[in-house]
């Protein structure tokens, strides 16, 4: 009987473990993100894994095969105990795969809670009672804030419970 299993990769290798375990004839699932990344001055939209590190993939422990998963490229591996992989339930991976858009990446609703410019007093923290100007949202989802803190700007990003309007 086909069940899903929770797959552990190598760094930044989840791409790569997905593609091996497919050529092997394996059914792989990496639920993955559209992210806005900075660098270098310049905004790109690339896609992230939902889970850094992880992806599902479908098999028959029964068959004997999903051995070969282990020394997959990419692979890190299988997630269980020692009596085999443990299998995740169906409804968790439909639960995953609910979530997805018409591009197939999981659709994030992240609520903005200040607008860009809006102006933003910091409830705790070592800025405590400091008056910023909200500039968004990083990849964590922690508000940036601008600060003048000794005559200069300094951008800060702080979990989003530590905001005020």
């Amino acid at each position: 009987m086909e069940r899903w299993f929770v797959v552990h990769t190598k760094p930044h290798a989840e791409p790569v473990a997905e593609r091996h375990l497919r050529r092997q004839g394996f059914v792989p699932y990496l639920p993955q993100i559209r992210r806005e990344v900075r660098h270098a001055g310049r905004t790109r939209s690339v896609l992230r894994p939902l889970f850094p590190g992880y992806l599902f993939v479908r098999l028959d422990t029964g068959a004997g095969r999903w051995q070969a998963i282990r020394s997959t490229v990419g692979v890190s591996a299988l997630l269980g105990g020692t009596a085999g992989p443990r299998p995740v339930t169906d409804a968790v991976v439909e639960h995953i795969q609910s979530h997805e858009d018409a591009d197939g990446l999981i659709a994030l609703k992240t609520p903005v809670p200040f607008e860009v410019g809006q102006m933003v007093t910091i409830g705790q923290g070592a800025f405590q009672d400091i008056v910023g100007t909200c500039v968004g949202l990083d990849d964590a989802g922690r508000v940036a804030v601008l600060l003048q803190v000794l005559g200069r700007q300094v951008r800060v990003c702080l979990p989003q419970e530590w905001i005020a309007a």
